[in-house]
């Protein structure tokens, strides 16, 4: 093989490991080895959490457990002086989301400390778990939060009521939420409402939903907040999973300003045995700690960070935020139309067949990727993913990256590579210009990237080499903006439907292999392309023989009773990820329904 060859080979590998390694760009802050004085202590909010949690048993709604449970939480609150109220109120639940209907006797805990008048900043998390695990983050780490940003604030210098308030019930249907919003006369006061959640045990503290419009819920985070983590996509991703926090029943109050936080790494101790103080990372604690303390400090300072309308914004790897107004970004993304509207006019000579180029392999990444993971599903069941899902990750990578050799080396063979450049950020712009028509938040990613290719166009006419060092720019513009949010895409959504992230990973890639052009050409297109496949196959056997499930990332699995009033029936059912059971549980009934999940059962009678 050619030099030439070669250094093509290292830079696809290269390529490959810089996708594959685009989680170090989501960092969480290091937990302080000293304790701070006024800062945020995540040590000492997990020793609360540790108290208030005692022996870690699961404590649904109106059990004895969870009885014990607020009867601790009362507690601390007290340790911290603070003079909490319990109501006792029955709720029940509807969802748009699930035709079933839970009710029960919630008690919600709520304390404020401050002044006696002015809007309140209320602060949100529940107490309750789900019936299986001991809940230590979900919402455990709402709890430990919400008790040390108490104790941190400067009681006789807030401008403004703090409220906390411990919801009861949340795991069967937001029931205390909806009691509090109802009946308690509070409802009427709250000005500000921080909401503290968790999806999974570590990871980031996303800030990944606001009331609408996002003006006032952006300018205060923007304002108050040194480590962001989050972005105007988030809220739309929020919609496409399964659950739901109490924000859904807050977010009725037009009149309130609402920033929801969650943490969603390792989702596979959600609702589980697994969601126990030893799971929970400390550094999750530290960093959802850390803004919450600023925010609440902030929001009852007596400063004010006012901003009207709906703002596309993003994080900028956690050191800052980029907030723009929407018209703001939609102009912007005009302008850059505009620029490539001229750029390619100017090189309309095969412009069709590189956009082709361009086109093809987001749309071929997907193809492969589901014909990847379909063809290993053929020979493993269930979640197969769930115990290393980088490696599924990386096949996904591997699928992209052949699709797009196989288009720059058939369709694009004999492009001039200035013309791919401008093909690219065309195809590039349509894409952009139709998802922020549907969700306005993601115009943000669409907009520097393109204008830095584009002058970089421009001003290759005088000098030549400005050009490729923009459109190298550009891609590493793409790969800082796009590669986490690629990142915390795959861990919300989870890979069950894996080709989603091809064509997201594809948009990333291409840049580079269209700068590549030249030295892929000199290797034989058989070569290339039957060792891209041979890759592409590996990566695939790969996933179909690593282990489905580690000691930290287990098999989801779950037993429930099921009586059916109607026919005076009853049933087991088996709520897991659909691999095969040992033989010990005998003959069950594949994909059954359940009113109350969109999770299929398998099913048995049960004898009596």
């Amino acid at each position: 093989m050619k030099r030439s060859g070669i250094a093509a080979a290292l830079m696809l590998l290269a390529l490959i490991a810089a996708l594959s390694s685009k989680g170090l760009l989501v960092r969480l802050p290091e937990q302080p080895e000293v304790a701070p004085v006024h800062g945020f202590d995540a040590g000492r909010a997990v020793a609360r959490l540790a108290y208030v949690l005692g022996d870690q048993r699961p404590h649904p709604v109106d059990s004895e457990a969870n009885d014990a449970v607020r009867a601790r939480l009362i507690a601390q609150l007290r340790d911290i002086g603070l003079n909490p109220r319990v109501t006792d109120d029955f709720a029940c639940s509807s969802s748009k989301r699930s035709p079933a209907m839970s009710c029960a006797h919630v008690r919600n805990v709520i304390a404020t400390m401050g002044p006696q008048t002015g809007k309140h900043l209320m602060l949100v998390s529940h107490y309750d778990s789900s019936p299986v695990g001991p809940g230590a983050s979900d919402d455990g780490i709402g709890m430990a939060v919400m008790l040390e940003t108490a104790s941190k604030l400067p009681r006789d210098k807030l401008t403004q009521p703090v409220t906390l308030l411990f919801t009861d019930g949340e795991e069967a249907g937001l029931l205390g939420a909806r009691a509090f919003l109802a009946k308690d006369p509070l409802a009427n006061r709250v000005g500000t409402l921080l909401n503290f959640e968790a999806r999974g045990v570590t990871g980031p503290a996303i800030m990944f939903e606001t009331n609408t419009p996002n003006g006032a819920a952006i300018g205060l985070y923007k304002a108050a907040v040194d480590r962001p983590a989050a972005n105007s996509l988030t809220a739309d991703f929020a919609k496409l999973i399964p659950n739901s926090t109490d924000v859904e029943v807050f977010k009725a109050r037009r009149d309130w300003t609402i920033l929801n936080f969650a943490v969603i790494g390792n989702e596979t101790r959600y609702h589980t045995p697994g969601d126990d103080l030893g799971a929970l990372d400390r550094r999750s604690v530290q960093h959802m700690g850390d803004q919450a303390l600023a925010l609440a400090t902030f929001a009852t300072s007596g400063k004010h960070a006012s901003a009207v309308g709906e703002h596309p914004y993003a994080d900028l790897l956690g050191q800052g935020m980029v907030v723009m107004p929407l018209w703001a970004s939609f102009a912007t993304l005009g302008a850059a139309a505009l620029l490539f509207v001229f750029i390619g006019w100017r090189r309309r000579r095969g412009l069709g067949r590189a956009a082709l180029a361009v086109f093809a392999p987001i749309a071929g990444a997907a193809a492969l990727a589901w014909l990847g993971k379909n063809a290993v599903g053929l020979v493993r069941t269930g979640e197969f993913w769930r115990g290393y899902p980088e490696v599924t990750a990386l096949a996904v990578y591997v699928s992209t990256l052949l699709a797009a050799l196989a288009a720059l080396g058939w369709i694009a063979r004999r492009s001039e590579i200035g013309t791919l450049r401008a093909a690219y950020w065309i195809v590039f712009l349509i894409i952009g210009g139709a998802l922020s028509t549907l969700a306005p938040g993601a115009s943000i990613f669409f907009l520097l990237p393109p204008l830095v290719a584009g002058l970089g166009m421009l001003a290759g006419k005088k000098w030549p080499r400005a050009e490729r060092l923009a459109s190298l720019l550009a891609f590493l513009l793409i790969f800082l903006s796009w590669g986490p949010l690629l990142h915390l895409s795959q861990i919300l959504l989870d890979f069950d439907a894996a080709w989603i992230f091809a064509p997201i990973a594809a948009i990333i890639m291409l840049p580079a292999l269209i700068e590549m052009a030249g030295l892929l050409r000199d290797i034989p297109r058989k070569l290339l392309l039957g060792g891209a496949a041979a890759v592409f196959v590996a990566a695939w056997a790969l996933t179909a023989i690593v282990p489905a499930y580690t000691q930290d990332r287990k098999q989801a699995f779950g037993i429930e009773y099921l009586w059916d009033s109607t026919t005076g029936k009853a049933q087991w059912l088996i709520a897991h990820d659909g691999a095969e059971l040992p033989e010990g549980f005998g003959a069950l009934r594949k994909d059954v329904t359940v009113p109350y999940s969109m999770r299929k059962r398998w099913a048995a009678p049960t004898a009596w």
